[in-house]
């Protein structure tokens, strides 16, 4: 298929991002690598965090253009309203209620342009008795019910880094619901608010799981199923380096191929006796404790036995599928991962490299006609920043 002009399907799109952390920076970042324009509205003294970042190695922040803001200035939420005169989508992930402080709600915007999609993504969502409260990543998949069975027996729970809150449930469910209703926007005109909770996003990966246990396949106990690490066919072993192997064996042809790489008797080594697994993980671990990864990795090579190195973050780009599909690319001296998924006709890229807080505040004013007379005195009266 023939690649048209421009770079990724979102080419023509503008996305307004109100500066946060967690889900929708990661939300904003996809929609840039799809090309989608994204002005980034920084507040001056940037992001309130814990730690302190280096904007431009900060990967999520790729493809990007800084508009850096005093939000609490009258001047500052008109040029924010005057952007959204053009803009497709907003995305905001402050808690409920701020973004009405600010004068910069839902039905402001959409006063300016009744065909934006308006996007907000939290932990707890916009209504309900946890709406205002703070919480973070684990908090909010500890609610869903998707934590606690995250982890061994008779351990605690294992916190999934924010994989399954934060980007999983949150930030591609943003992305998921924000193009739907730009769909939808693009035929009726009419734009409306987006309302992704991490709480949601999270519960709805329960959805397949609910249905095992309705059925008598899942048991409540945390590690003793098929895809919990109960199954010693379907776990992570140590080896004599101190690395890992990830066995995944599940279904009965690549299981057999797994024991005859192996040398195991398929006669003991079975899949169908859940009693015996405890056991047989145990006789596992001791096998491939024996070797190293690599040794392992040569005895299962081009084989249908499921069974991978498991790669620390510095060793995956190293990886030979990786490197062939350029899974991860270098980028502005950034080693990061590539834009996905892909596109025959309009690939994604990664186009410029992660801005300095107020990168583009003076060419994007410029853009929307003001003065650069007018400029200096933003600047000057600090409404608005540029790069120190």
């Amino acid at each position: 298929m023939q690649k048209i002009h421009g770079t990724g399907p979102l080419v023509g799109m503008t996305v307004i991002e109100m500066a946060a952390i967690g889900p929708s920076p990661f939300a904003a970042m996809l929609l840039a690598d799809m090309g989608a324009r994204v002005v980034r509205i920084d507040r001056i003294r940037g992001p309130t965090a814990s730690f302190d970042i280096d904007p431009t190695q900060d990967v999520l922040s790729r493809n990007r253009e800084s508009l850096a803001l005093d939000l609490k200035r009258p001047e500052a939420r008109d040029i924010v309203l005057e952007l959204c005169t053009s803009a497709s989508i907003l995305i905001e992930g402050f808690r409920p209620g701020v973004m009405e402080r600010l004068g910069l709600g839902p039905q402001a915007c959409l006063e300016r342009n009744p065909a934006l999609v308006y996007g907000r993504v939290t932990g707890w969502g916009q209504q309900g008795p946890l709406a205002a409260t703070a919480g973070h990543d684990l908090n909010f998949i500890a609610v869903s019910g998707c934590l606690e069975g995250i982890g061994r027996p008779a351990e605690p729970p294992v916190a999934p880094l924010n994989f399954v809150g934060d980007y999983g449930g949150g930030g591609m469910l943003l992305v998921a619901g924000v193009l739907a209703a730009s769909l939808s926007a693009q035929r009726t005109g009419v734009g409306q608010v987006v309302d992704a909770a991490i709480l949601d996003g999270s519960a709805l990966f329960l959805s397949a799981f609910m249905g095992f246990a309705h059925m008598g396949l899942w048991r409540p106990e945390r590690g003793v199923n098929l895809l919990d690490s109960g199954a010693y066919f379907y776990d992570c072993y140590v080896t004599r380096d101190g690395k890992y192997l990830a066995v995944g064996a599940l279904e009965p042809k690549f299981f057999a191929e797994f024991l005859r790489r192996i040398g195991l008797d398929p006669s003991r080594w079975r899949q169908d006796e859940p009693q015996q697994w405890p056991r047989l993980r145990s006789e596992l671990a001791q096998i491939i404790r024996e070797r190293d990864r690599a040794d392992w990795m040569r005895v299962f090579e081009g084989s249908d036995a499921c069974v991978s190195p498991v790669l620390s973050m510095q060793e995956a780009p190293g990886h030979a599928h990786n490197r062939a599909r350029e899974v991860f690319v270098e980028r502005f001296g950034i080693t990061q991962p590539a834009p996905a998924p892909r596109f025959s006709a309009t690939p994604s890229d990664i186009r410029t490299a992660p801005p300095k807080i107020g990168q583009h505040t003076r060419q994007i004013l410029l853009e929307r006609g003001y003065s650069n007379s007018a400029i200096e005195r933003l600047l000057e009266e600090g409404v608005a920043a540029t790069p120190h």
